[in-house]
């Protein structure tokens, strides 16, 4: 359960393990990516998208990441919990950028935040393609307040 109240956005309580450490006891800099790669599986799955039996359950699972910016802010020390808070900046014709931050599960220590950029692709091209309703209308909750006003407008 989350401990820690969010204006917008969702977030979502991501277990660290032991090999997620580098040497130093610290969480190794590639595995922030992967935590946030937890946190959005387990938010689109619970709403019907994701793999099963090595299948898409929506076509709207097959998308690729175009872009990844991490700034770390203060290193997460052993194993345990954080959370993961995410939103949509923006959620276009065939792409989608997400904000996020990795923090205490109190909220109190902000360790990294950045953005991803992912762009729908359809399987037989390879090319982008149009978000489906079902995936909208499951990304809308995550659209911060700034970009609800953008795609109103």
């Amino acid at each position: 359960m989350t401990t820690t109240t969010i204006e917008y956005g969702h977030a979502e309580r991501v277990r660290i393990h032991y090999d997620d450490l580098d040497s130093m006891g610290i969480v190794h800099n590639s595995r922030y990516a992967l935590l946030l790669e937890r946190a959005l599986t387990a938010y689109w799955e619970e709403r019907g998208f994701g793999i099963v039996d090595g299948r898409p359950t929506a076509p709207d699972v097959f998308h690729a990441v175009a872009e990844f910016a991490i700034q770390y802010k203060a290193p997460i020390r052993g194993t345990g919990d954080v959370l993961i808070h995410f939103w949509l900046d923006a959620f276009g014709t065939s792409s989608g950028v997400y904000g996020f931050r990795v923090t205490s599960v109190d909220g109190a220590i902000v360790h990294a935040e950045g953005r991803r950029s992912i762009v729908r692709l359809d399987p037989a091209t390879m090319r982008p393609t149009p978000w489906t309703p079902a995936a909208r209308a499951v990304a809308a909750p995550l659209l911060k307040p700034s970009a609800r006003s953008e795609e109103a407008a």
